[in-house]
Parts: C-alpha cells; structure tokens; sequence
C-alpha cells in the first residue's frame, strides 16, 4: 500500500456522490424526525464498499473520502434545525435564498477551520473518546481483515441494523417504552429503546456515564418534585422550564472554563512550550477567514458589520464546547449552541427576527460541522492519517453540501407548503422561534453559567451533569444502562476491553447506516 494515497481524484468523486444522498436524506430526515443520526459509520462502510478492493487503495484514502461525504449531513442539520423556523413564526414570510445560503456557506468554513484550530487540544492533548470516530477506526481497521474482530464487529452491526429497520421502517417496536407515567410532581419516565444509545453508554466511561445519569436523576426525580412538592414552581410545566435553563446553563459554563483553562494553561507556560502555537502565517490565514466570513454576512446578509462580528465570536466559542461535549458524550446539541448565541445577541442587541436566524443558523451549521470534523479527525489521527487533507475534504463537502442543503430546503418548503406541520413538524425550529420571539432565559439559565464554570476549574465534568439535567429522562436512562449492562457483562464473561468497544463499535454504526437508509427510503416514499 501506499501510505501517501489520502486525498485522491476517485475518492473525492466517491465521496460528492455520497455526499449527495446523505445530505438530501438528513435534511428530510431532520426535518421530520426531529433527529439526526451521525452519518459517520455509513460513510465509512460505503467508502470501504467503493475503494477497499481498487488497486492500491489506503487506510487512510478511505479515512478520507468519508470524511468529505459526511460533511454535508450535519450541515443540512443546522439548517433544518434553524432556517425553517422563520416560516414556522410567519407562513407566509419571503426568506431571503441569497442570505441563508451565504450563512450556510460561511458556517461551513468556520465549522471547518476552528475544528483545525481545536483538533490539537481536543484530540491530541486532552485525549477525548469521540465514541464516533472510534466506531468508525474500527469498522475501517476490522473491515478490511478477515478474523474474530470482523465478525464480532459485522455481526453486531447487523443486529442493530436489523432491530432499527423493524422499530423505524417498520414500527414492530416501540422508539420508546414508558417505565412510570408522570404525575403533577414527577414526569414521566421512560426509555429509548436504542441500540446506537446503550452503545455509546458503554463507551463513554464510567465517570462520564454516572454524572450523566446522576444528572438526569437530580432535575427529573429531585429538582422537579421537591420544587414542586415545596411550592417553590408553580407546577410541572415551571420546574420543567427551570431545570431545562440550568441543565443548558451547566453546558455553557463549561464551555466557558474550558476556554477560559486553555488561556490560563498557555499564559503560564514557557512561550516555546506554549499550546496553539501557529506560525504567522496561519495566524494570518486564520484571521484573514474570520474577517472575511464577517464581510461576507454583513455585505450579503441583513446583519451589519456588528452583528456579523458578535455572530462570529459566538461561533468561535460554540464550536469549542460543541467538539469538547461530542468528545465526550457522542452527541452534538447543535441546535443548542445556536439558541445560546442567538440569545446573547438578543441582550447585546435589538435585532430584527431574520437577523436573529441568520445567527442561530451560522452557529448551529458550524458547530454540526466541526462536531463532524473531529468525529473524522479523531479516526484519522488513530489510522495516521494526514490532518491537513482531512480539513481539506471536510471543507470541500461542507460548502458542496452547503449549496445542497439550502436548495433542498427550499424545495421542501415549495413542495410541502410550510414547516411546524404533521407532515415536518421540524421540532429544533420550532425552539428557535420561540426563543426569537421573545422567549429569553431566566436566572438559572446563568446560575447554571457560573456553577458549570466552578465544577469544570476543579476538575468535575460539569457538562455530563449538565447533559443529563437537560436532556429527555429516556435519553439518559439508556445511556445509563448501556454503560450499567456493560460492566455486567465484562464481569460475568470476562470480555476485553477492546472487545466491548468493538461490539459497540457496531451496535452503534449499525443503526447509524440503517437510520440513513429509513431516511433515504422516506424521501422517495
């Protein structure tokens, strides 16, 4: 093999093809679902199909070629997670095609350059899981080989597939089973039933997996009934709202300490020694995009020169916390990161509501794409891959499915009439015009800011409390007894490590490709 095969013409032709079906189907599917599943996996798998038997192919001319088809998908998640909201407050409202699609773009080449300017301290240097980008090494490295690994990894793959088709294609199973029904003090308590969730609770670690849940445990079953219980909310709905704003707040927080701990750990160590260190010329690049990008929005787009830079620095600091949370946990609250920004602008300024969506939009589809780079870097930094190239695909697909992303939204919109319907009820949307509208965060929502800020500077991972406290209870339940039946299993069979990291390697890739497939069958259906 030739190791210096990584960015080559029939990969990247591979990869725009691919690139075309997967960011046409998540949009849809983002749009219906209300969800996104990484398409990581299927990519990789589709790359391996096409390239693993052509003459000389590499490890690493694989790595890459996903990494360019995956791309678009999570930029058409930003958008269908933002844009269509500005239809959901006004049906019969003129959006404007040029401004979302120059937003679109320039998300996509911010996602892309701050993920090269994170991927040193993330993956490197702190050494984050990225369950994704490890299912992904593993399914390329076992892949190709024959052997107990490819079975182990193929066979779970193909459970999870299988029981995916039946519970999304098919509906024989239920998504969600419902353990205790809720009362006027506690709500209902239930469980995801995912194969893609129990795997990543096994692969995230023991701490990381108990503070999620202990999290879940603290605003579902203590924050809630005992507010409620001493009158401190006024009913479920109150306490619900405020447990949302503190979880949300926690996540920011620690966002906030890690950027704030980066700055710190650089100032005191010798300047040869210091991390992010970048030649002038880089430095110059860099900065010379960020001008540009605030050019670009304010020249294209209805936000003047000010908000452009305050909708920038925004990104700057999102993409930071969206790469260290997916590190993490293996989920990306995008849309998340693009009501926190869209709300700071809100407080700084007086906005008009397209403005507020061109923000939110930029942020989510940088942060959807910088969650994605690292997914790839993190797979290429195991297989050796070279970074530059990787960056270098990953731009070309995000701004390929930047173009498609938007057109597709359009047609949907033509096609189906409007958004925040039964037929796309598109939920993330529907949370960004409520907070445009005037619906702002309370005080928790920055007591949350400060407490996460304190936990992370002493070393607790604030965001995992914060995730569990914020997230659906059925979310984090599964995640919780993923990892509870993981140790179970390793201590009655005595499985290795690497061998539940494979297996859960493909339970998770295996309703991740059979997700996309349900999406692409949907489309034409």
């Amino acid at each position: 093999m030739q190791e210096n095969r990584q960015l080559t013409l029939r990969g990247a032709l591979t990869g725009i093809l691919g690139l075309l079906i997967i960011t046409t189907s998540s949009m849809y599917i983002a749009l219906k679902m209300g969800a996104l599943p990484w398409p990581t996996i299927f990519v990789t798998v589709l790359s391996m199909v096409v390239l693993g038997k052509a003459k000389n192919s590499t490890l690493q001319e694989i790595n890459v070629t996903h990494t360019l088809m995956s791309a678009g998908a999570m930029v058409a998640g930003g958008v269908a997670f933002t844009i269509p909201g500005l239809w959901i407050i006004n049906p019969q409202a003129q959006v404007p095609f040029l401004s979302i699609l120059i937003m679109t773009v320039c998300g996509a080449v911010l996602g892309t350059l701050l993920s090269a300017l994170y991927r040193k301290n993330l993956i490197v240097e702190q050494k984050l899981d990225y369950p994704i980008g490890n299912a992904a090494y593993n399914t390329i490295t076992t892949g190709l080989n024959k052997g107990k690994d490819s079975i182990k990894l193929f066979v779970s793959m193909g459970f999870s597939a299988i029981f995916t088709f039946a519970r999304d294609l098919f509906g024989w199973i239920p998504s969600v089973v419902t353990i205790f029904g809720g009362s006027a003090a506690v709500s209902p308590i239930a469980l995801y039933i995912s194969p893609m969730a129990l795997a990543i609770g096994t692969m995230i670690g023991k701490v990381f997996a108990i503070l999620w849940f202990g999290g879940a445990i603290l605003g579902f079953l203590v924050i809630c009934p005992v507010g409620v219980a001493c009158g401190w909310f006024s009913d479920l709905a109150v306490a619900d709202l405020f447990r949302q704003n503190l979880g949300l707040g926690l996540l920011i927080g620690t966002g906030v300490a890690v950027f704030i701990k980066a700055i710190i750990s650089t100032a005191k160590k010798p300047r040869a020694e210091r991390k992010f260190k970048l030649s002038s010329k880089a430095t110059l690049s860099i900065c010379f995009i960020l001008v540009l990008a605030a050019i670009l929005m304010a020249v294209g787009t209805e936000m003047n020169l000010l908000q452009a830079i305050l909708a920038i620095i925004g990104v700057c600091l999102a993409c930071l916390l969206s790469g260290m949370i997916t590190g993490m946990s293996g989920i990306n609250p995008m849309e998340v990161f693009g009501i926190l920004v869209l709300l700071l602008i809100q407080v700084i300024w007086n906005p008009s509501v397209l403005v507020l969506f061109l923000t939110a939009g930029l942020v989510t589809v940088a942060c959807g794409l910088s969650g994605d780079v690292m997914n790839d870097l993190k797979s290429g930094y195991m297989l050796k891959t070279d970074p530059k190239q990787q960056i270098l695909a990953e731009g070309i697909g995000g701004i390929i499915g930047a173009v498609i992303s938007v057109c597709v939204l359009f047609v949907m919109k033509k096609s189906f009439g409007g958004f925040g319907t039964a037929e796309l009820p598109a939920p993330q949307a529907s949370a960004v015009a409520a907070m445009a509208s005037g619906l702002g965060a309370s005080w928790e929502f920055y007591a949350g800011i400060a407490i996460g800020l304190v936990l992370f500077l002493f070393n607790i991972p604030a965001s995992a409390i914060g995730l569990g406290i914020y997230l659906p209870m059925y979310l984090s339940s599964i995640i919780g007894l993923g990892y509870l039946l993981s140790y179970i299993v390793k201590k009655i069979t005595k499985i290795s490590d690497r061998d539940a990291n494979l297996i859960s390697s493909g339970l998770l890739g295996g309703e991740g490709i059979a997700g996309v497939i349900c999406a692409i069958i949907a489309i034409f259906a």
